[in-house]
């Protein structure tokens, strides 16, 4: 069985890559990878650093390609703080929001139906129409605080 076919069965069969035009290379597999094996989004630098580290022979531009092709077919989401782009393994086919953690990158997916509705809404109230939205929330996870205290004793 390859990379992408275990990743779809650990996922309930939830593989969009089958779906979508995207090409299947060696390369996009060991992006797919790493990222599926990671809680929160990651720069390209780091999944690259990761990937060599793996003893992957990847090049950065490789790294960027190969986000830039998952991002396009949805299979990675990215989020774009202080100009540098970070990505995280898209678990959702449907539309939903993150919490991520300011410390760690720890990402959670939330539901998106509140937060449509109220765009909806507004958007209606004010004449808006074909809208579209995406909402990040940061904020620091439970997890760092604790982190951050077990340090201090």
């Amino acid at each position: 069985m390859d990379d992408v076919s275990r990743v779809a069965d650990e996922n309930n069969g939830t593989d969009r890559w089958a779906s979508s035009t995207i090409r299947t290379t060696r390369q996009r597999r060991a992006v797919l990878r790493l990222l599926e094996r990671t809680d929160g989004f990651r720069s390209a630098g780091q999944i690259h650093a990761q990937l060599r580290a793996a003893g992957s022979g990847i090049s950065l531009t490789t790294v960027y390609r190969a986000l830039q092709a998952l991002a396009e077919a949805g299979n990675v989401d990215v989020v774009r703080t202080t100009g540098e782009a970070t990505y995280r393994r898209c678990h959702s086919s449907g539309p939903h929001h993150h919490l991520i953690c300011r410390q760690c990158g720890r990402a959670v997916e939330v539901a998106a139906a509140p937060v449509e509705k109220w765009v909806a809404d507004t958007a209606r109230e004010h004449g808006f129409s074909e809208v579209s939205n995406r909402v990040d929330v940061f904020g620091v996870c439970v997890v760092c605080p604790r982190a951050a205290s077990d340090h201090l004793t």
